[in-house]
């Protein structure tokens, strides 16, 4: 059991940071999602930074979209796009209003409402894989683009929150190259990991989609 100052909600100005603070710092922090049925909580395990303008990886690397919309907003708000048109995944917003950086949540332990996340993750054989990766995070706690814009950082109720938790030490952080990311984007190191937790993702390099010959 996680004790009462692990609860605290993390103030804004934990979110109004460069994303590439933020993100590593993100490790071992605590995500509630609160549903009709029950609360959710997931402690992260496994993130990656996106450095808008900065960043060929980046959703808004290009500029504003009807889509990345919610990632030039304040921070500390839930972007969530959907992919592969069958997925979604949860990012959370950093840096100032306007320059469009987030944190993909990648993997996390679901430590409290793991029969919740089972009923959505019919598929995993065990508790540690019920988040083990982006989309299997976002299904676990029932996330979709109607949380989109959600504020995490909210002192009143809301879907979704994030709380102290207990940060990882420096020591157990690790870091390498994004999961399938392409182009100028790949050589970037910033998915960060605590070092061998069994909830974290494999590594999977960018591989090109071929056309139907």
């Amino acid at each position: 059991m996680f004790a009462t100052s692990d609860r605290t909600p993390l103030p804004r100005d934990f979110f109004d940071r460069p994303v590439l603070a933020v993100a590593p710092d993100l490790l071992g922090r605590l995500l509630v999602r609160t549903t009709p049925e029950g609360p959710i909580t997931l402690r992260i395990t496994e993130v990656e930074a996106y450095d808008g303008p900065n960043d060929p990886g980046s959703h808004a690397y290009r500029g504003r979209t009807p889509r990345n919309d919610v990632m030039f907003g304040p921070p500390g708000h839930v972007y969530v796009y959907f992919t592969y048109g069958m997925w979604h995944c949860m990012n959370l917003v950093c840096g100032p209003e306007g320059r469009a950086s987030a944190v993909l949540l990648r993997a996390g332990e679901v430590i409290e409402g793991a029969d919740l996340a089972r009923k959505r993750r019919l598929s995993a054989r065990h508790d540690r894989e019920l988040a083990k990766g982006p989309a299997r995070l976002a299904t676990a706690l029932g996330v979709d683009r109607a949380l989109d814009g959600t504020d995490a950082c909210t002192a009143g109720e809301t879907p979704l929150k994030m709380l102290i938790g207990s940060a990882v030490p420096s020591d157990q952080v690790r870091n390498g190259p994004r999961t399938g990311v392409s182009g100028d984007g790949a050589v970037h190191p910033w998915r960060y990991w605590v070092a061998d937790d069994p909830t974290v993702s494999p590594y999977r390099a960018h591989v090109p989609r071929r056309r139907p010959s």
